[in-house]
């Protein structure tokens, strides 16, 4: 998908797309957002996603170089195994947002615990919930929107830079390519469609950095997943000698995927800042 760098004062009437009982959780708020100083637009939150295909690459990484990504240094990475962290690669064709014009957008995470008391290897993973301290640290954004790189940097602080994002799939595998501002592609993904089927509900926490303030803000999503650890022909992950590419290849991530997720159809939300929460640092 090509960026769009234009938007207008309307907010996109398309509250018929989102009826499936997951949406019913949550309550819709009005929040005043100026996109710039001619445009003030009246969004809701928590914002809605529906029809959803994501596909989803996890590799192992140096946790020291993980580490070095994290804005403090109370930051923890969650520990896989001795010397490694995680990187995820969560991929998204928005069809249908809530209020605004579908988008294609890359979530690049690294796992975190946030000032924990102890880093327990890989526990927090299998046990998100368990652990308050427990999220997902935004380190960049891809978008193909500017409408949401204004919302997502003035709201959340996140790293969002407009780029186009192609999403595609051809025999049984979804790619997606990634391109720097002179158009070079830097970011490649293959992800197997198929897998073991794995029904997923989660609601967990995104970390960001806004100013001199650590963001929280709870996402959830529903969709059974088709979940693998294997490709076959072609490297699971490319990444291009550019300035986005060097960025992630100093990451040090093993080529090896430590598992694919893959689901077409999914439901979401992404909610607002948490009003409540106090980080335990200060930048």
């Amino acid at each position: 998908m090509n960026p769009t760098f234009t938007y207008d004062d309307k907010i996109l009437d398309n509250n018929d797309k989102f009826t499936d009982d997951f949406y019913k959780r949550f309550t819709l708020r009005p929040f005043d957002l100026e996109l710039d100083d001619k445009i003030k637009k009246t969004y809701r939150f928590p914002t809605f996603y529906g029809d959803v295909t994501c596909a989803v690459g996890i590799f192992k990484c140096s946790y020291e170089k993980a580490h070095a990504m994290m804005p403090h240094p109370k930051m923890k990475p969650v520990i896989l195994v001795p010397g490694k962290a995680i990187v995820a690669f969560s991929c998204y064709e928005y069809k249908n947002v809530m209020g605004v014009p579908a988008y294609n957008e890359i979530a690049m995470t690294i796992p975190v615990m946030i000032d924990p008391k102890v880093n327990v290897p890989a526990l927090p993973m299998l046990m998100g919930g368990a652990f308050k301290e427990f999220g997902y640290y935004v380190f960049s954004m891809p978008v193909t929107s500017l409408e949401n790189q204004i919302r997502g940097k003035k709201i959340w602080g996140l790293p969002k830079v407009v780029e186009q994002i192609d999403i595609t799939q051809k025999n049984g595998i979804c790619t997606v390519i990634s391109y720097e501002a002179d158009g070079k592609p830097y970011f490649e993904l293959n992800v197997p469609t198929a897998g073991k089927v794995k029904a997923f509900d989660v609601k967990s926490n995104l970390y960001s950095k806004k100013d001199s303030a650590l963001v929280q803000a709870e996402t959830n999503f529903k969709a059974p997943f088709n979940v693998g650890k294997k490709i076959e022909g072609m490297p699971a992950l490319r990444l291009y000698d550019t300035p986005s590419g060097n960025v992630l290849k100093n990451l040090e991530m093993d080529p090896k995927p430590f598992q694919f997720r893959f689901a077409e159809h999914m439901t979401a939300c992404f909610d607002l800042p948490n009003g409540n929460y106090i980080q335990p640092f200060a930048f």
